[in-house]
């Protein structure tokens, strides 16, 4: 299966990367399955965001960590859970650059898929 985004939504964030200022933040909760295996992981991306008109994704400040891997397929209940912790784990991957996730400050709509 490729990788599904089984949650997107952008927020305004603080990191500097690559000496460049970042003040948006892209979080996703990914499931992928291969063999029979499903995994999800929690991603983020800092971005450069100054305002509505300046608005760039960049995947250098990209970071990911596998929250789960197991035989199995993909489960809505699983998913739930995931997403109860999914700030804790996105909080622990941007504070590994000194950045910080504003979750008040969503730029868009959550998305699910």
């Amino acid at each position: 299966m490729d990788p599904i985004n089984v949650y997107t939504q952008y927020f305004e964030g603080e990191a500097v990367y690559n000496d460049v200022p970042r003040h948006g933040v892209a979080v996703w909760l990914i499931a992928s399955s291969e063999g029979g295996v499903i995994r999800y992981e929690v991603a983020l991306s800092f971005f450069p965001h100054n305002d509505e008109e300046d608005f760039a994704i960049s995947y250098d400040a990209y970071l990911s960590k596998v929250i789960y891997e197991a035989p199995g397929r993909r489960s809505k209940k699983k998913e739930e859970t995931f997403m109860e912790t999914l700030r804790e784990e996105a909080d622990l991957l941007a504070s590994s650059i000194g950045g910080t996730i504003f979750w008040d400050s969503p730029l868009m709509e959550a998305r699910r898929a």
